[in-house]
């Protein structure tokens, strides 16, 4: 009995021994769990602050998106307004220069047309000139020659009338 006994004995000491182990490395292992759970309920709320800032990032991104399209919708429309209107004034002034060049072949040819006209009629004055100049000179030289023929006329008359005068006086 006494045998069996200090074996019970042993086995509860024994068992006791173990129980207070299992105790130890349960409270060891509720102390890590602890510290686990701590750290769980840190990261879930770290996670949870990520998730608010990624969704906060995620809404700012889209309205920055939004507006980033807007604008570029704006500048693709005025560029295409200012396109549009450059496009239209290209066509105004191309048809301006086609009518300028129009103009420019006109008044060329017209131009060519004055300036043959004008040779014609300076060859045509040229002529007239040369002729009115022979026609001077050939008139200047009769007259020169009249006047030469008076002059001697002159003389002559001046003569007899000297006679005459002389004949009247001598007959006087």
């Amino acid at each position: 009995g006494v045998f069996m006994y200090n074996h019970l004995q042993q086995k509860v000491r024994s068992a006791e021994a173990l129980a207070q182990k299992y105790k130890q490395q349960q409270e060891a292992l509720s102390a890590q769990l602890q510290v686990v759970y701590e750290h769980r309920s840190r990261l879930e709320r770290s996670l949870q602050k990520e998730r608010g800032e990624h969704k906060k990032t995620k809404e700012d991104f889209l309205v920055y998106k939004l507006e980033a399209q807007e604008a570029l919708n704006k500048e693709k429309q005025d560029s295409m307004n200012r396109y549009g209107a450059l496009s239209s004034q290209h066509k105004i002034l191309k048809n301006q220069h086609e009518d300028v060049k129009k103009q420019l072949l006109d008044l060329q040819l017209q131009h060519n047309s004055l300036k043959l006209e004008h040779r014609k009629t300076l060859e045509t004055h040229s002529q007239k000139y040369a002729q009115l100049q022979q026609e001077k000179d050939s008139e200047v030289a009769n007259l020169q020659d009249t006047v030469f023929k008076l002059r001697e006329e002159s003389k002559l008359l001046r003569k007899a009338h000297q006679e005459v005068h002389s004949q009247l006086l001598n007959a006087q």
